[in-house]
């Protein structure tokens, strides 16, 4: 396996966004969703990169990736995955995990130069699928952590605005990971921004998208991401859809089941 090559590159506020590749060929940008830093994307990332060339990055606040301007505006984000994109040459395709999906298509709609988009289990309300989550959770996030609360946010945002129940909540304090997932909880409210007002998912803007683009979820996954993943392929012209067997939000801890679907999309 070629070794990976991390670097870094600056974004429009003058932030600095830590950026990872491994391989060679066609750029393809991984996106990871809340909680997630470059090295949950590791793994997906080696096992396509022998095909193409897998480009990681920490969002912004995240990692090796700082925030400067710290204003949570989705357009931040979006000029920051356009510094990457630059960096590998102009033009790449681009895949999203749950909120980097959202983020991935907001890329898409704001016309940067992306040549094919691959979205997995981007959470969105549809349809009565699932709750609203509550218009003030974006708010009182931004509060929680200009408090220092990180463990409090990560709750919040957990609980409020995913709807895992309170008392897995509580079981996953109890475990090693919840640390990890505190260290990321200062970009959450990006996480809530990229995904839009109250998580509704937005057909019009993806009605506009004309790009390839592929859909997946897992079928042992939340049904109400199921619903959701399967309005978002409807509300995009032309995309693909597929239902991975045996696949649930945690795809990224198991990238031997999602990598052939995106090398044969890429390819």
């Amino acid at each position: 396996m070629t070794s990976s090559v991390l670097t870094s590159v600056h974004s429009t506020d003058g932030s600095t966004i830590a950026v990872e590749t491994i391989g060679s060929g066609t750029p393809v940008i991984l996106i990871g969703g809340a909680f997630n830093d470059r090295s949950t994307v590791t793994a997906l990332a080696e096992t396509l990169a022998p095909h193409v060339r897998a480009v990681s990055y920490d969002r912004r606040g995240r990692g090796g990736s700082s925030d400067v301007r710290g204003d949570f505006a989705v357009r931040s984000e979006s000029d920051d995955l356009a510094a990457v994109i630059k960096h590998v040459g102009g033009v790449a395709s681009v895949f999203g995990h749950s909120s980097g999906a959202a983020l991935a298509l907001e890329a898409v709609v704001r016309g940067l130069p992306i040549e094919k988009v691959a979205v997995y289990e981007m959470p969105a309300v549809v349809d009565g699928n699932r709750a609203d989550p509550p218009a003030d959770v974006f708010d009182r996030l931004v509060a929680l952590l200009a408090s220092g609360d990180d463990d409090g946010a990560a709750e919040l945002f957990l609980t409020e605005q995913v709807g895992v129940p309170a008392p897995f909540v509580a079981d996953m304090r109890k475990a090693p990971m919840w640390e990890f997932l505190c260290a990321q909880a200062n970009s959450l409210p990006y996480d809530v921004a990229v995904c839009g007002p109250r998580m509704r998912l937005q057909s019009d803007r993806y009605a506009a998208i004309t790009i390839p683009a592929l859909v997946v979820n897992g079928d042992q996954t939340w049904p109400w991401i199921q619903t959701a993943n399967q309005a978002l392929a409807a509300a995009i012209p032309n995309s693909r859809r597929e239902v991975l067997p045996g696949a649930d939000h945690e795809i990224l801890g198991r990238p031997e089941l999602l990598a052939p679907l995106l090398l044969d999309f890429f390819a």
